[in-house]
């Protein structure tokens, strides 16, 4: 499960739609319990993929460097990647599926016309032959699993109320 304010699901839509017709890219900061991740930050970075950004991103190394020391400076870490999908679906394509890594969330955000549509996000299987959707909830600011933390999974609730606080404090 995958938690993301609906703060943050607006920036996320709001990159898209301003790259449109181009693909935007970004960072997913936050943290992992092992059975659910909350998105507590972002990183836009900028699409580097000359010949194609309409429907190809790259993040270079310096980015991915970049990201992970924001990640690290606000106590949080890269638990994902987003991007948007102009005029396509909220799924990856396989180019997206060929240049991904097990592990991490990512984001897809579809625009169409400008205007931002559904958003998913996805998980790499280990073998990398295909995604699976990873159950995503939009939040208000401040909340988590609907104000609960899950019991018995050994996090408790202020320590994602103290996350949250970090990532404000950038």
């Amino acid at each position: 499960m995958l938690y993301l304010s609906d703060e943050l699901a607006l920036r996320i839509r709001t990159h898209a739609a301003e790259s449109y017709p181009h693909e935007c890219c970004g960072a997913v900061l936050g943290s992992d319990s092992g059975s659910w991740r909350e998105v507590l930050d972002l990183f836009p970075l900028v699409n580097r993929h000359d010949d194609s950004p309409r429907n190809r991103f790259v993040i270079t190394p310096e980015d991915f460097r970049a990201a992970e020391q924001a990640a690290r400076k606000g106590g949080l870490e890269v638990i994902g990647w987003y991007h948007s999908h102009p005029d396509h679906p909220a799924r990856p394509s396989e180019y997206d599926r060929e240049h991904a890594w097990p592990w991490y969330s990512y984001v897809i955000a579809s625009v169409m016309q400008h205007l931002p549509k559904d958003m998913k996000s996805w998980r790499l299987k280990d073998d990398r032959t295909e995604f699976d959707e990873e159950e995503m909830e939009i939040t208000p600011l401040g909340t988590i699993n609907g104000g609960r933390v899950n019991a018995g999974e050994g996090d408790h609730p202020d320590r994602a109320s103290a996350l949250r606080g970090q990532a404000r404090k950038r």
